[in-house]
């Protein structure tokens, strides 16, 4: 019997937090829940604020998957003109 198919975040997918390379789209989902909707807002703020805000609306948001997410965000978003292509994974943040 087929399971049926998860349904997708189409607001999160489209968002510009999309434009990120390698985002999950639960982080994005999380930014916007927290009402963000753009890069720019996340540049200057460090990603343990940004978790602490995320956890307001969802406490359950895993630190261990979302703290790198966000710290890859934040890069991106301060360096969107040449950013360094070896700082563009999830790893490099972890």
């Amino acid at each position: 019997m087929r399971e049926p198919k998860k349904k997708a975040d189409l607001e999160a997918l489209r968002s510009a937090f999309m434009r990120v390379p390698h985002m999950p789209v639960a982080v994005a989902r999380y930014l916007l829940d927290a009402g963000y909707t753009d890069l720019f807002q996340l540049s200057g703020r460090s990603a343990e604020s940004l978790l602490a805000e995320i956890r307001k609306h969802d406490f359950l948001a895993d630190a261990k998957t979302v703290l790198p997410a966000l710290r890859l965000a934040i890069y991106f978003s301060e360096n969107q003109s040449a950013p360094d292509k070896s700082l563009l994974n999830l790893h490099a943040w972890e």
